[in-house]
């Protein structure tokens, strides 16, 4: 039963995330894809799981413990601190902090979780920004 309601919530977050989306005003620089293409793709895998948390539910899930629950919360706030930082410090500085902690919380050593941050921040910096063209936020040093 309860795989069946998150399976309902995912479903209605989904939707709300491509409400969102929709709202995302073009830019004076419109490019082929729009800024809400990525968005609604994300959308739509997480819609398509939540339908098969719907249809086909555990049967007898297993929750996990307080301290697990405490770990998603942090893993929560530290989603909603990067996108309230991501202008002020600028895309590869906040991804590359909140890449570190939620791969040092996933359990990878502090010194690899740093590198790892690092190099996931330079890299989807390559990828969207050198290589697609995208803009991302530049913070005071200018990336």
């Amino acid at each position: 039963m309860s795989d069946r309601i998150m399976g309902f919530v995912g479903l209605i977050l989904s939707g709300l995330y491509i409400w969102a989306a929709l709202l995302i005003p073009e830019s004076f620089m419109a490019d082929m894809i729009g800024p809400a293409t990525f968005p609604i793709i994300i959308a739509i895998a997480m819609g398509l799981a939540a339908i098969v948390m719907i249809v086909r539910p555990d049967m007898a899930p297993q929750w996990p413990g307080v301290s697990r629950l405490v770990d998603i919360g942090a893993a929560l706030l530290v989603m909603v601190l990067y996108a309230s930082l991501l202008p002020e410090l600028g895309f590869i500085i906040a991804t590359a902090l909140a890449s570190a902690y939620l791969t040092w919380r996933l359990g990878t050593a502090p010194l690899m979780s740093v590198l790892t941050g690092i190099c996931t921040a330079l890299g989807i910096y390559a990828v969207f920004h050198l290589a697609l063209g995208l803009s991302l936020a530049t913070g005071p040093f200018g990336f």
